[in-house]
């Protein structure tokens, strides 16, 4: 039987420490081994007891209980991953200057496996020349420091210092845990575009034209790259009511049209491009003003269906020098020849630098969790992408597409 990962879920004493328990849950529900370690301001916001249901076990603050047993150094050394949720303007001062006066700081100081630190705080204190040394610091180490995310912070305050939602901080661990070197701050100066979700293309006021993307992928797309230092631009279509990814600049449209308009305007100054979405091939040629209704004689309406443009060729197409363009493409095999056979062909006619193969059918690709797929370059080389989670597929597109850039 396959151990379960220890991860220290290290609380910082914000507002933020609540969600600390959305992230506890999600982690242990995901089969990871959870221990608890709070500063003592953190449980000013979330008991003790909360913690020790949640995770199964005992919580501690200080360095002078269980001291037969060393915590302030076993826990740390027998970590696979220790994650900050939410990491404090104070932690990370602490942390860049090897300071341990509690049990989390002499956790972070013992810790071999890779950290990862989710600050959440006021925008005037994530900007503060300061706290972005302690940040620099922290990253020229090698531990992992997200960017938070924008919106609603204490008080009537909006700003950036947000702490990423709940669900995002639980699949970046997952990936870290996979892939611990998924997340370095390699594409800082890059600007990319992301497309994601399933355009719908209106039938009437009621109905629409629509496919079963989620937008899971595109999401991750954009979470990773922005985390690995990018300057993303997200164009939505439809998508599961999924958490904006912290750091990245999200556009909503729905049909084919609006999703073509909003990414070739944003695909002008960039250096990246991944068409993730799923876009429908046709659409009706006339919207009905009124709802459809059914006829006495039991027939049937007939609708006519006219070609959405073809969004990666024309990208291709009007590409500037150096951009880099990736295409995704949903496959399943026919009597004319399989995923592959068809992927090869599409790679060929679209003229994209890199396109990511999925073979769909019922429980692959689309409206789960982790994805597989093939990734087809333009110079004729093919790998296969295994299992795992969508991060983890994200993460190899970015390492794949930043190889591109800088040949």
């Amino acid at each position: 039987m396959t151990a379960k990962p220890r991860v220290v879920l290290g609380v910082g004493g914000g507002i933020a420490a609540y969600k600390a328990c959305e992230v506890l849950r999600g982690l242990t529900e995901s089969g990871h081994d959870v221990r608890v370690v709070p500063t003592d301001a953190a449980l000013n916001f979330v008991g003790a007891a909360t913690f020790e249901a949640l995770s199964g076990h005992p919580v501690h603050t200080g360095v002078f209980t269980e001291v037969p047993e060393v915590q302030h150094v076993r826990v740390g050394k027998e970590a696979d991953l220790v994650v900050v949720v939410p990491a404090t303007a104070d932690l990370l001062a602490k942390a860049a200057n090897g300071l341990a006066d509690d049990l989390l700081t002499n956790t972070l100081l013992t810790a071999r496996c890779p950290v990862a630190f989710f600050p959440a705080m006021h925008t005037e204190m994530w900007e503060h020349p300061a706290t972005r040394h302690n940040v620099a610091t922290l990253r020229s180490r090698g531990a992992v420091v997200a960017e938070p995310a924008s919106g609603r912070l204490t008080g009537v305050d909006t700003g950036k210092g947000r702490l990423a939602d709940p669900r995002e901080i639980v699949d970046l661990t997952r990936l870290l845990l996979a892939e611990p070197a998924a997340l370095p701050r390699d594409l800082e100066g890059v600007r990319v575009v992301v497309s994601a979700g399933g355009t719908r293309e209106p039938l009437d006021p009621v109905r629409f034209l629509g496919n079963r993307s989620s937008g899971k992928q595109g999401y991750a797309l954009a979470r990773v790259a922005a985390q690995r230092g990018a300057e993303v631009r997200l164009v939505t279509a439809h998508s599961a009511e999924l958490p904006e990814p912290a750091g990245v600049d999200v556009l909503h449209v729905s049909t084919a049209l609006e999703l073509e308009q909003a990414v070739r305007a944003a695909a002008s100054d960039a250096d990246v491009v991944v068409m993730a979405a799923a876009v429908a091939d046709f659409r009706p040629a006339e919207l009905a003003t009124h709802k459809i209704k059914k006829t006495d004689d039991g027939g049937a309406p007939t609708v006519e269906l006219v070609r959405n443009p073809d969004i990666l060729a024309g990208l291709v197409e009007d590409r500037k020098d150096g951009q880099v363009i990736v295409g995704f493409a949903a496959e399943t095999g026919d009597e004319g020849g399989d995923v592959l056979h068809h992927a090869r062909a599409k790679l060929k006619r679209k003229g994209c630098d890199l396109l990511v193969v999925n073979a769909v059918g019922e429980g692959t690709a689309f409206e789960v969790e982790d994805n597989a797929g093939w990734l087809l370059a333009a110079d004729g080389t093919e790998r296969p992408i295994p299992l795992g989670s969508k991060s983890q597929l994200a993460a190899e597109v970015w390492n794949a597409a930043l190889a591109l850039l800088k040949a």
